[in-house]
Parts: C-alpha cells; sequence; structure tokens
C-alpha cells in the first residue's frame, strides 16, 4: 500500500499541475487510503482537497512544503541561496492550526521572494 506525502496541486504557482478533483480521483482509481496536499509555501487548497477526499473515503493528510530561511526570517539578503524547504505535515488539528500560524507568519513577516520560515516561528509551533 502505497500513500503520496508529498504532493503538489495547482495551487502550488508554476510547480503543481493537478487540480483537486484529478489528485483525488487518482488516488480512488488506485485504491490510496490516503493522500497528502504539500503546496509551495501556501494552504489555499486545503479546505478543497479535505472536502473531497472525505467525499472519496480517502483520508486526507494536511500540510506545506514551507520555505526555510537560511538565517532569520525578516532578513532580506540578495545574496543568500535558495531557501531549503521542509515537508510539515499536521498530525491533528493542533498541528492544522499551527501550519496556518506557520504560513501567515511566513506571508507576513518572512516574505522575500518567497514566503519563508525560520527556526524562531517553528520552535513555538511543534505540537501537532
Amino acid at each position: 500500500m502505497f500513500v503520496h506525502l508529498h504532493t503538489h496541486s495547482h495551487y502550488s504557482l508554476l510547480d503543481g499541475l493537478p487540480k483537486i478533483n484529478e489528485l483525488v480521483a487518482k488516488a480512488k482509481e488506485y485504491s490510496m487510503p490516503a493522500l497528502a496536499l504539500t503546496d509551495h509555501g501556501a494552504m489555499y487548497g486545503v479546505v478543497e482537497f479535505y472536502q473531497k477526499c472525505l467525499a472519496a473515503k480517502i483520508k486526507p493528510i494536511i500540510g506545506v512544503e514551507a520555505y526555510l530561511a537560511a538565517g532569520q526570517r525578516h532578513e532580506k539578503n540578495k545574496n543568500e541561496e535558495r531557501p531549503a524547504h521542509l515537508i510539515l505535515l499536521a498530525k491533528n488539528q493542533q498541528g492544522y492550526r499551527n501550519l496556518l500560524k506557520l504560513t501567515t507568519l511566513a506571508h507576513l513577516e518572512g516574505f522575500y521572494y518567497k514566503p519563508r520560515v525560520d527556526w524562531e516561528i517553528m520552535e513555538n509551533t511543534t505540537k501537532g
């Protein structure tokens, strides 16, 4: 039995192609018991993903592929290498809320070409 834990949808701008309907339909076709959604830096598609997975009797795994700043999220350094990527998955409701918090802070405080997080805000959002 195989479950994708790193999947992009069309909500991953310039990176993901499949729409949520297509992802869920393919998972159903292959009899996958669960499927994760880990779009780049944002969680725009999670509500639609969650609802469609439940309707198809597939366990939805909510996540995000976060960009990790090399230093502090507030720093805007043109010479910074590409930010590292981290796959973060929610274990429960608290984890889902923490992912929402992380992505919000990444956009409001860490945005420099991409929404970035740093170790400081990740330390405060580890539960769940």
